[in-house]
């Protein structure tokens, strides 16, 4: 069954030598590492300090960026050429991963200019990686087609809470619009893709636009968790499926401790909770039944519809949170790709 999948730590091989192996250097650098690929042991989520997220973090990120994880991950799409960029913004420089149609697809026929752009954020909060998804990225880069920007986002911890996160797609998002000759896209045709926290942030982002009068075409919201306040917990599905194998009850705390930080309005950073809902792109919300989040996407779903934001809730039953992200295990996962395929491809085709 899906919903026995164990979690990300225990998921797929333990330890494999390769002699090459791809991962992350300061956010973003891909390096060759000849060593072992070790998934760290899972941790304490109640009493792990700073440090010990840090080195979790690090460890865990090497495995999900690796050739090994893609047994879980998935390969990506030949039809895609991914690299990674530094975007330069404010007091900081992001590093983004960017999926192109390749040159090569149809013989070099592909028209690279004036692309749709889908702003993509992963899962994880803490933890996580834009490489983790390149299954995905990469196939709507090839075949909507489009250009995909992943945002590798500032990740949780006691410094950075969930709104330097969500300051990083908006800016990202603003970067790319200013520069769109430069990225060859159509800002014309933009639209915002998340998975999980991800999906808060693009929630929370596609919020943003339409307060700064800035045109989104479409919002894909993928196992998303809208509820960081004091009742995120007060869900039918946290109960049911607390104990969840890729996504506890657990990690669901420590994920609100560092979004919102004392003095934090949590309610703020809850798209759930926005008073107007009205007026936004047109929403895919995408919810597996097995999932402590499940609920948080129902409801934002019946919200997004009573706002009048034209809204479409699919629900994957028997899948698991983070299922998108691990076709290799959730038979699900490719049906999902191809509705997300489509709905965007309806959006952003001009």
């Amino acid at each position: 069954m899906v919903d026995a999948i164990p979690p990300w730590y225990l998921v797929s091989i333990p330890w494999v030598s390769l002699p090459q192996v791809s991962k992350l250097s300061d956010r973003g650098e891909e390096v060759s590492d000849v060593s072992a690929v070790k998934r760290p042991p899972a941790p304490n989520w109640a009493t792990m300090t700073t440090e010990e997220l840090v080195a979790y973090r690090d460890a865990e990120n090497r495995v999900r960026a690796s050739v090994a994880a893609r047994a879980i991950t998935g390969d990506p799409d030949p039809g895609a050429a991914i690299d990674w960029q530094k975007v330069a913004l404010p007091g900081r420089e992001l590093p983004v991963r960017v999926y192109r149609p390749s040159p090569a697809r149809d013989g070099g026929a592909t028209d690279q200019a004036g692309l749709p752009l889908v702003l993509h954020v992963h899962g994880g909060a803490f933890v996580g990686t834009a490489a983790q998804c390149d299954w995905v990225n990469s196939h709507l880069a090839a075949h909507l087609p489009a250009v995909v920007v992943s945002v590798e986002h500032r990740l949780l911890d006691p410094e950075t809470p969930l709104s330097a996160a969500v300051d990083d797609d908006w800016d990202v998002l603003q970067y790319a619009m200013r520069h769109a000759a430069r990225w060859g896209i159509d800002p014309a045709r933009t639209a915002v893709f998340g998975e999980s926290c991800g999906a808060l942030i693009s929630a929370l982002t596609a919020i943003r636009a339409r307060e700064a009068g800035t045109r989104l075409k479409a919002q894909v919201l993928v196992n998303p968790a809208v509820d960081v306040s004091e009742t995120m917990f007060d869900y039918a599905s946290v109960t049911e499926y607390a104990d969840s194998p890729t996504l506890n009850v657990p990690q669901l705390q420590l994920f609100q401790r560092l979004a919102v930080p004392p003095g934090t309005d949590s309610r703020a950073l809850s798209p759930l909770y926005a008073e107007d809902l009205n007026g936004l792109a047109p929403a895919l919300v995408v919810v597996p039944t097995h999932d402590p989040a499940a609920d948080h996407g129902r409801r934002y779903a019946e919200r997004l519809d009573t706002a009048g934001t034209p809204t479409r809730l699919t629900e994957y039953p028997g899948a698991g949170h983070s299922f998108l992200s691990m076709p290799g295990v959730a038979r699900q996962a490719e049906a999902a790709r191809t509705e997300i395929l489509e709905f965007l491809r309806g959006r952003l085709t001009v």
